[in-house]
Order: structure tokens, then C-alpha cells, then sequence
């Protein structure tokens, strides 16, 4: 059995224990070693072998039977163990349960019983205390301090606590009735501030760190630091005149001037700030938002100078949190206010204008009948409607769209300072809209459209140029916008997405009143081609074209000026061209219209336009047609300023003659 267990080895494999079983037995191994190989005898000692193993297993398998017979029972035992445990548990919990209800209803006994004794002893705490500030009081209404702590200069603190509140009692009672002890309060309260001061220098001297902590701790609940009425100023003041001196008495000076800082931020400025801004807040918004932006520049250029003095690793941090602290309510409703405001203020700019000038403005848009109207006359360039009458007024005033423009440029410093930086794109085009809103639609494109309507037809007898000086000023008002758009919008907006939406809605904006200026100027220019025909049938005058130039030249600007010049010199060649061909034409009737020609040519100089005067050169060569022999008109046609002119053209001039058809012309001209 020895010899079995020996062949057990871990790890076990079949195969390697049956070829070792082999090669123990004699005889047995696979090459016979010393002894020959002998079948038998293998198979003998297999037989045994077999037969130890089933002694073997038998013997394991009662040892087994034995040890789980051992595991049932303690498992058994460890059972009713864990049962045992689990109720004492549980009886334990139901008596914790039980304590901890009777913890609590004894807890909220002793809170009901302390509540009620505070609620005795506090009315009775200030009663005597109401009483002892009575005492004193009285002390200084006689005029004479008796108490010992207002005497004995040990007793220096507890007589600046009791200074301190009379000094609140008496700022509320009247004046006329209290002033004397109000003064004799006053007076004890700067004498003993002056004393903690002189204590706290003293205690400086000595180099007692301690006694310097009490004194300060006292001194400040004292308002004396403050002499002047500018609490920026003297908060700067203060800073640098402490700083010095708490550097050479405390270890930690950063904390003291932190806490110095945090003091007066809390306190003093953000009470400063609290009374300036509510005061007006419901009843002059304009006044508001001015305080709002000076009280919060003031109060980041004071933060700017703190920064100089050693507040610690993280003092802008620390700086930024305490003017948050002071304005984040203000900030948070900034925007809509300013909004508010300026919408309202332009509309009461614009709405005063037009009393003024005892105007009620016609509404715009609004209906499918008007729009219709709109696209009509964009189409087709056609008056819809009577012309009225506006007296010469252009509706147009520089001095409002100042006023407009300054109100925004405030708006945009404003929003600038007072925006968060990831807001200040969107609140600077949300300013800028209203801008576009109540300048441009509501006074500029109002204007245009009054203009339109003022324009008459083109058959009226005398050409109104009124709408010239509408072009003129709006002209003069888009320069004005442009440059605000520049100078004060674009820095806000240049670094975001707003920007090209800023871009497009300018450019929407000015495309669209483009379109009506262009309309405009179109039959303005048909009203002057009118005044042209009007002129041309009755009595001539070279300075009735002369005046209408001059005033094109002086209502518009830069190329602008070439533009409507070439194109009012192009309709009134087309209009001296036309005339011509109403009329045949003799020797004399010929000359006569080459010197009208001629005259006109004189007049097309004014315009200082190349290609006009080329067209009249033209026109007047045209002319000599009328009166050249005509074996001549060969020569004539093929001449430096006809030759390149299309035939029919020239035809066309000859057929005016009157000895045309008699003479047979045609022959000559082909």
C-alpha cells in the first residue's frame, strides 16, 4: 500500500503511473532491463496492484463518509449557534430602539425647557441692559460721568462698548431736543477712540503683539477711520497708511490686511453702494444705470490699487470675489434694465421730435395691402397713391440722431464694463439692434418713405427736388451710424460669432434703404426729365439744367455723385434726341437747332462727366447733318466722331431734312 501511495505524485498522470508501476516490477519494463520481459508476471503484479487500489479507495471512502458524517453535525452545532446569536441580536436591537426613543424624548424635553428659559432670560437680559445704557445716559444728560468705567482708564474697553451704542441711540433721536448730550456723546466717543489709538501705539512701542490685538479688535468697531465723504479714496488711504504698520507688528500681515479689505468691502462699500443704487432704482432708471457703471468702475479701480499690497498668492481671486459679492445682484438684471431704458428713452427722442414738428407719424407696413404696395413700386418704380405735401420737411433730424447715438454709445460703455465677458457679444448686439430699431427703421426708413410720397409725377410741370435734401441727410446720418458701428460696437463683438451676424443685419439694414433711396432718386430724376420736356416747349434757359446739377452735386457725396450725374445726363440726352426727331428740318431750321445743340452741350459740361459730354459731341455732330450739302454727307458720315455710329442712326438724322425726299438724299447717304 506504501509502494500504491508512492506512485500518487501530484501532478498525477495515468500514463506516467502506470509506466512507472511497469518498471518497478520485475520483468516488467518495456526493454526487459536485466531480466528478459515477462508478460505474466506484469499481469500478476497489475492483478495485485488493482486489488490494493480497491483496499485503498475503500479505506478513503470510509474516511470520507466519517468526515462528512463530522462536517453535518457541526454544521448543525454552528447553526443553532447563529440562531441563538441572531435573537440575542434582536432583543438587543428592540431594547437600543427602546433607549434611544426615550434619548429623544427627554432631548426634546431639555430643548423645550432651554427654549423657554431663553425665551425668559433674553427680554430680561435686555431690559437690564436697556437699563444700564439708561443710567449712563442720564450720566451724560447731567453732564457729569460719575460711573467708574468712563473714569478708570482699566475699564477703557468696556466704555467703548457702552460709547459705541449710545453713540447709535443718539444719532436717532432729534436734534433740536438732544443736541447737547448728542454733542457730549459725540465728543466721549472721538476722546476714547483717540485714547485706543494712543493705547495701540504705545502697545506698538513695547512690541506687546497682544495687547496691539485687543486694542485693534476694539478700535474697529469704530466708524473714525472714515474723515471724508469719498469712500474709495478713503479706503485707498486707509490701506496704504495701515499697510506699513501691520507689516512690522503682526507675523501674518496678508491676513490682517485681508481681513482689513474683506472688513471694509462688506461693510462700508457694499452699504455705500446698497444706498446709492436703491434709492433710484424704481424711480429714475437713467440715474440708476449712471450710478450702477461709475459706482462699479470705481470700485474695480480701487480693487486695481489693493493689488499692490501683499494680500496673499491669490489676492485677484480674492479681489474679484468681494466685488461680486457686492454688485452680482445689480449685474443679474443689468441687461434687461438698460434694454428697457433705451427703448423707452429713444422713443420718447423720437416722439418729442415729432411734436415738434406737429407731425403724427403714419403707420408703416402692417398690412398685405401695403406690402403689396412696397413690392409694386420696387418692381415697377411706379407712384402709388397722391404725393403729400411736406412743406420742404425732410423729417430727418441731425440733432435727434445725436442724441440716439449718444444714448446707445453710453449704452455700449455701459455694457461693456458691466456685461460678463462670456455675455458682453450678445448683450452689445441685442444694444445694437435696438439702435437699427428706433434710428434707422423708425426715423431713417420713415423718412424715406414720407419722401417717396412726396415725390410728384413725372408729367408735373415743375420738378420737385425735395427728395435730394432727403438724400443728402440720410446720407450724412448712415456716415454717423457707420462710424458708431466702428468706433464703439465692433471692439465688443470682433473676437465672436456676433460679429458676423452684427455684419449681416448692418448690411440688411443699409441694402434696404438703398433700395428706397435708389427708388427716389430714379423719379426724382424722371420728375427733372419732366421739367426738361416742360422747358423744351416753351422758352429755354441753360441755368434751368444748371440748377438741377448743382443740387445733385450737393446732395450727394463721393462716386455717388458721378452716378446720378451720368445718369440724369444720360436721360437728358435721350430727351434733347427725342425732340430733335419730332421736327423737320430746312438750311435755316437746321443752323438753328445746331446752335440749341450747342447750347445744350455748354450745359452738359456742368456735369463734369466724360461720357455725357461725349454723347452731346455726338449729338452735335449728328446735327451738321441737317445742314451739309448733300454731296457732302458722305464725307460728313464717314467723319471722326460718326464713323463709328450705327447707320440707321445717321439715316435717321438725314430723313429729318426737308429736301430729303425732293432730292433724293437716300442715293447720296448709301
Amino acid at each position: 500500500m506504501s509502494t500504491t501511495a508512492q506512485l500518487f505524485e501530484e501532478p498525477f498522470d495515468a500514463d506516467e503511473y502506470i509506466e512507472r508501476l511497469a518498471w518497478r516490477t520485475p520483468g516488467g519494463g518495456s526493454k526487459g532491463g536485466a531480466e528478459a520481459f515477462d508478460p505474466k508476471r506484469l499481469l500478476e503484479e497489475f492483478e495485485n496492484h488493482i486489488e490494493e487500489l480497491k483496499h485503498l479507495d475503500e479505506k478513503i471512502q470510509r474516511r470520507v463518509e466519517k468526515l462528512e458524517h463530522q462536517c453535518h453535525r457541526e454544521a448543525k452545532e454552528f447553526a443553532h449557534k447563529v440562531q441563538d446569536l441572531q435573537r440575542s441580536n434582536q432583543v438587543a436591537f428592540q431594547h437600543f430602539q427602546e433607549l434611544d426613543e426615550h434619548i429623544s424624548y427627554v432631548a426634546t424635553k431639555v430643548c423645550h425647557l432651554g427654549d423657554q428659559l431663553e425665551g425668559v432670560n433674553t427680554p430680561r437680559q435686555r431690559a437690564v441692559e436697556a437699563q444700564r445704557l439708561m443710567t449712563y445716559f442720564n450720566e451724560f444728560l447731567d453732564g457729569e460721568l460719575r460711573s467708574d468705567v468712563f473714569n478708570n482708564p482699566e475699564k477703557i474697553k468696556e466704555a467703548a462698548d457702552i460709547i459705541q451704542k449710545l453713540h447709535l441711540i443718539a444719532q436717532e433721536l432729534p436734534f433740536d431736543r438732544f443736541a447737547d448730550v448728542k454733542a457730549k456723546i459725540a465728543s466721549k466717543y472721538h476722546d476714547l477712540e483717540r485714547q485706543l489709538i494712543q493705547e495701540f501705539t504705545a502697545a506698538q512701542r513695547r512690541g506687546e503683539i497682544g495687547r496691539m490685538q485687543e486694542v485693534a479688535a476694539v478700535l474697529l468697531h469704530f466708524k473714525g477711520a472714515y474723515m471724508r465723504s469719498d469712500v474709495f479714496e478713503d479706503t485707498a488711504l486707509l490701506c496704504q497708511r495701515v499697510n506699513k504698520q501691520v507689516g512690522e507688528v503682526f507675523q501674518s500681515p496678508e491676513t490682517v490686511m485681508t481681513k482689513l479689505i474683506q472688513n471694509i468691502f462688506e461693510n462700508k462699500l457694499q452699504a455705500h453702494v446698497k444706498e446709492k443704487l436703491d434709492e433710484t432704482r424704481r424711480s429714475d432708471v437713467e440715474q440708476y444705470l449712471k450710478n450702477l457703471y461709475d459706482l462699479y468702475t470705481r470700485t474695480t479701480a480701487l480693487a486695481s490699487k489693493l493689488t499692490e499690497f501683499n494680500l496673499g498668492s491669490d489676492k485677484h481671486t480674492f479681489l474679484s470675489k468681494l466685488i461680486k459679492n457686492i454688485f452680482s445682484t445689480y449685474l443679474e438684471s443689468y441687461i434687461e434694465m438698460e434694454k428697457d431704458y433705451l427703448r423707452t428713452r429713444s422713443a420718447m427722442i423720437l416722439q418729442r421730435y415729432y411734436d415738434s414738428k406737429n407731425h403724427q407719424k403714419r403707420p408703416q407696413g402692417g398690412g398685405s395691402i401695403q406690402e403689396l404696395k412696397e413690392r409694386i413700386r420696387q418692381r415697377t418704380n411706379l407712384p402709388l397713391g397722391p404725393s403729400i405735401d411736406t412743406h420742404g420737411e425732410t423729417f430727418l433730424s441731425q440733432e435727434v440722431v445725436v442724441n440716439l447715438l449718444q444714448e446707445t454709445r453710453h449704452a455700449f460703455e455701459r455694457c461693456n464694463r458691466l456685461s460678463d465677458p462670456s455675455d458682453l457679444p450678445k448683450n452689445a448686439f441685442s444694444i445694437f439692434l435696438l439702435l437699427v430699431e428706433h434710428l434707422c427703421m423708425d426715423h431713417i426708413d420713415y423718412a424715406l418713405e414720407i419722401g417717396l410720397s412726396a415725390i410728384p409725377s413725372a408729367d408735373a410741370k415743375n420738378a420737385n427736388l425735395y427728395f435730394l435734401d432727403v438724400v443728402q441727410q440720410a446720407n450724412t446720418i448712415f456716415h454717423l451710424f457707420d462710424k458708431q458701428f466702428n468706433d464703439h460696437l465692433m471692439p465688443l463683438i470682433s473676437s465672436s460669432p456676433k460679429l458676423t451676424e452684427c455684419l449681416h443685419k448692418k448690411k440688411e439694414v443699409i441694402e434696404q434703404m438703398e433700395v428706397k433711396l435708389d427708388t427716389g432718386i430714379d423719379r426724382t430724376l424722371n420728375c427733372m426729365v419732366g421739367q426738361m420736356k416742360h422747358i423744351l416747349a416753351t422758352e429755354q434757359k441753360k441755368t434751368d439744367f444748371s440748377r438741377q446739377v448743382e443740387r445733385v452735386r450737393k446732395s450727394m457725396d463721393g462716386k455717388n455723385v458721378d452716378t446720378v450725374l451720368t445718369e440724369l445726363g444720360v436721360r437728358f440726352h435721350r430727351l434733347i434726341h427725342e425732340h430733335l426727331q419730332q421736327y423737320s428740318y430746312s438750311s435755316m431750321g437746321g443752323m438753328l437747332a445746331i446752335c440749341d445743340v450747342a447750347e445744350y452741350r455748354k450745359s452738359a459740361k456742368d456735369f463734369r462727366v466724360p461720357l455725357v459730354l461725349q454723347l452731346f459731341d455726338t449729338l452735335h455732330a449728328l446735327c451738321n447733318l441737317l445742314v451739309v450739302a448733300p454731296d457732302n454727307l458722305k464725307q460728313v458720315c464717314s467723319g471722326e466722331q460718326l464713323t463709328n455710329l450705327d447707320r440707321n442712326l445717321l439715316h435717321a438724322f438725314v430723313q429729318l431734312r426737308v429736301d430729303y425726299r425732293q432730292a433724293r438724299l437716300g442715293r447720296h447717304f448709301s
